[in-house]
C-alpha cells in the first residue's frame, strides 16, 4: 500500500456567505507530480493557501506524513504564489540568499543554494539585477528558485508556468521532474491542460470548491464517454444520425469523430458504417485532458468567483517562514 505524503481531508472554507472550499479531499504521494486544475474561482488557490497555513480552514485537516501540519512541517514546504511575492528592489542573488536564511539555512549554505538555483534556472546573467528590472518570465524563474532554495520536501506551486516562453516552460518542467525523482512531493495548478497531461502523474479536477475527479488521465478516460474515429469514404454526412447514444463530434473529409454515451453499442456503429460501403478505419480514441475537463466541469454547477483567490493575492514566497514583503500590513489570507 502506498502511503500518501500530503493529505487534504474534508477541508471547508467560507468567506462570508461564499463557500470557497466545500469538503476538499485528496492525497499526494512522495515523488508524485500532481496537477490541480479547475476554472477561476473553483477553489484551487484557497486550498493551496490552507495547505501552506496562509489561511485557516473552517473545518477539515491537512496532514504531512500522517500528522497534522504544523509550523515545523511547513518549513519543509516550498510555496510559489500565483501573484509574485518578491521584493522588487532586492537583487536576485541577495533575495534568494535572504529567503534561504529565512527558512533556517546557515549563511554559507544559503549562498551556495542560491548560486545553484540561479545556475540551474539560467538566471546567471541577471543575478546582480534588481527583481523589478527583470522580464516577467525571469521573475517567474526567480519565484520558483525562491520556493526551492531551502531544499523543501514538498512544493505547492500556483500557476508556475504562467507567462513563460516555451524554452522557460521546458526548463521549469525539467526542474519539477528532477525534484519528483528525488522524492519531493509536487503539487501545481495550471490552466495549460496539455502541459499538465504531459507532465503529471495524476490530476485532480476541481469544481465548486470540491474535487470532482482524480486519477491518471487514463483512469479519468475510463469513466468518460467513448470516442471513435470512423473513416467511411462512401458515407454521407448523416450516416450516423439516429444511432442511439451516438453524437457526431466532427467530420473532416471522409473521417467522422463520434462520442458514444455509456451503454451505446459500438458494433451498431460499425454496421451502420459498413452499410455505406468500405470502412478504412474504425479506431477508438482516448480523450485529451482538455476534453475530459470540459465534460466533467459541464456536469457541475459553474463556480462563483473564489473570494479566497482574490482575498489573498499578495501572499509571498516567504509566507511559510512567517514573513513577506508586507507581512506586517496583511491580515490572514492577504486582505489589507
Amino acid at each position: 500500500m502506498v502511503v500518501p505524503a500530503l493529505e487534504v481531508d474534508a477541508l471547508r472554507k467560507s468567506f462570508g456567505r461564499r463557500q470557497a472550499v466545500d469538503g476538499m479531499t485528496f492525497d499526494i504521494r512522495a515523488g508524485e507530480l500532481f496537477g490541480f486544475v479547475g476554472s477561476n474561482g473553483a477553489g484551487k488557490t484557497t486550498t493551496m493557501r490552507i495547505i501552506l497555513g496562509v489561511l485557516t480552514p473552517d473545518a477539515g485537516e491537512v496532514r504531512w506524513l500522517g500528522r497534522p501540519v504544523d509550523f515545523a512541517a511547513r518549513r519543509q514546504f516550498g510555496y510559489m504564489p500565483e501573484e509574485r511575492g518578491l521584493y522588487p528592489r532586492m537583487k536576485v542573488g541577495e533575495h534568494l540568499r535572504y529567503l534561504g536564511e529565512l527558512h533556517g539555512l546557515p549563511p554559507a549554505a544559503a549562498r551556495a543554494a542560491a548560486g545553484r538555483w540561479i545556475e540551474r534556472l539560467e538566471l546567471s546573467s541577471c543575478a546582480s539585477e534588481e527583481v523589478q528590472n527583470l522580464s516577467l518570465g525571469n521573475q517567474q524563474r526567480v519565484q520558483l528558485a525562491a520556493a526551492l532554495v531551502h531544499g523543501p520536501k514538498a512544493l505547492v506551486l500556483d500557476e508556475p508556468f504562467s507567462g513563460l516562453d516555451p524554452v522557460a516552460v521546458d526548463v521549469m518542467r525539467d526542474v519539477l521532474a528532477e525534484r519528483a525523482a528525488d522524492r519531493v512531493t509536487v503539487m501545481f495548478s495550471s490552466h495549460q491542460l496539455s502541459l499538465v497531461e504531459r507532465v503529471c502523474d495524476r490530476v485532480g479536477i476541481v469544481g465548486g470548491g470540491r474535487l470532482i475527479a482524480c486519477g491518471t488521465v487514463k483512469e479519468l478516460s475510463e469513466d468518460a464517454d467513448r470516442r471513435l474515429l470512423v473513416d467511411a469514404p462512401a458515407a454521407g454526412e448523416d450516416w450516423a444520425a439516429g444511432l442511439a447514444g451516438v453524437e457526431v463530434v466532427s467530420r473532416e473529409g471522409t473521417r467522422t469523430r463520434l462520442r458514444l454515451a455509456k451503454g451505446a453499442d459500438d458494433q451498431r456503429v460499425l454496421h451502420a458504417a459498413l452499410a455505406t460501403g468500405p470502412v478504412s478505419a474504425f479506431v477508438p480514441e482516448h480523450p485529451s485532458l482538455t476534453e475530459l475537463y470540459r465534460d466533467l466541469v459541464a456536469r457541475t454547477r459553474p463556480p462563483e468567483e473564489d473570494a479566497g483567490e482574490t482575498a489573498g493575492a499578495g501572499a509571498t514566497a516567504g509566507a511559510t517562514a512567517g514573513a513577506g514583503p508586507s507581512a506586517g500590513n496583511r491580515t490572514e489570507g492577504g486582505e489589507r
